[in-house]
């Protein structure tokens, strides 16, 4: 299975294993971009890597194209119809409406009526043209530019390789503006709600092009975590996304925090705080070696962090230190949201499913 984001989740990997299937002889290869996602009252039992509200709707992710919402706070789950059947990773609503998930074969898809149907937007088919042609533009503009050179060269390479790289995030400013990010440092922006998407790869502080994992606000400021360490702040003076050194080397997964309070979490249970503006950065201690994989902030602002064995920790203090919170039934965890009714859904390998905070 070639999931960037599952694989980076090192137990989640082997909990992933597809079923042994018969093998089909002679059948057709059906295009993962050309084949609409099988409806099935099963699917909701299947692994979701992404979860978002959409207003006081709950939307949620997963293999093989499939996307269920709720209106009930989690309690039922309706399989909404989806255009492709590529895994996606990562959804966001920036209204109740208007809505974007991003996944594998650089799948973009919007809907409109808060999440029930969708559209295809881009996908890896386009990201390469895409590139090479606004990088080809830039050079021509910018001839003695290294890193414009750079880029072009990588967006060459990914031209000749085809529709294989994902995009591992997607978060929205308004209904116009967005961004979507993912593998080897893929980042384009759109200022028309999806319409078009410009390249941003020569915006960032990522000459290694590490895989960008997540992208997140954390007050008005804007983050996006990587491999070995990498975390990037816009600056809105130059439109670039800037490197902030951290003490850890390597993968984050995720961003959470309020104003004044920016965390990143990752491998091995490794988080980081900010009170600075992401100036300096002090560890956590959680005392767990699971790694951290997904996040949320309750409706009276404590903020929760979950491990890929299912761990949930609860912050008081805006992230300064963290409490176990003691359930059972622990199980692989990719993505929370707090429902109108205050318990924690999750979705990973497992499904969907409530989680009552104390």
């Amino acid at each position: 299975m070639n999931n960037f984001k599952w694989m980076a989740f090192a137990a989640l990997a082997a909990a992933l294993a597809l079923p042994f299937t018969r093998p089909v002889v002679a059948a057709e290869f059906a295009d993962t971009l050309d084949s609409p996602a099988i409806q099935s009252e099963k699917a909701v039992q299947g692994a979701f890597t992404g979860l978002t509200s959409a207003g006081n709707r709950l939307v949620a992710v997963g293999q093989r194209g499939h996307i269920f919402y709720s209106d009930d706070n989690g309690q039922q789950w309706h399989q909404a119809r989806v255009p492709v059947s590529s895994d996606l990773v990562a959804v966001h609503f920036p209204t109740t409406r208007q809505g974007w998930a991003v996944g594998h074969d650089g799948v973009v898809l919007h809907s409109s009526d808060g999440g029930e149907t969708w559209s295809r937007q881009f996908d890896g088919r386009k990201v390469g043209p895409t590139l090479l042609a606004y990088y080809q533009q830039q050079a021509a503009m910018r001839p003695d530019d290294e890193s414009i050179a750079n880029v072009l060269i990588e967006s060459r390479r990914m031209t000749e390789e085809g529709a294989d790289k994902p995009f591992l995030d997607v978060w929205f400013e308004n209904d116009r503006v967005g961004y979507i990010v993912g593998a080897f440092n893929l980042i384009f922006r759109t200022d028309d709600g999806g319409q078009s998407w410009t390249p941003w790869l020569d915006r960032t502080e990522n000459p290694a092009a590490l895989n960008l994992y997540a992208l997140r606000p954390v007050g008005n400021e804007l983050f996006i975590v990587g491999e070995q360490g990498l975390v990037l702040k816009l600056d809105p003076a130059t439109q670039r996304f800037i490197a902030t050194p951290t003490p850890y080397n390597g993968t984050f997964f995720g961003i959470t925090g309020k104003p004044g309070a920016v965390l990143v979490f990752g491998l091995r249970g490794n988080v980081y705080r900010s009170v600075d503006g992401a100036a300096s950065w002090s560890q956590v201690e959680l005392g767990l070696p699971s790694s951290i994989t997904a996040s949320t902030v309750t409706h009276d602002g404590r903020i929760v962090l979950l491990s890929q064995a299912g761990h949930v920790l609860v912050s008081v203090d805006d992230g300064a230190s963290f409490k176990l919170q003691p359930q059972n039934g622990l199980a692989p965890v990719a993505a929370a949201q707090v429902s109108g009714s205050g318990a924690l859904v999750l979705s990973g390998v497992r499904g969907l499913r409530q989680l009552p905070l104390e």
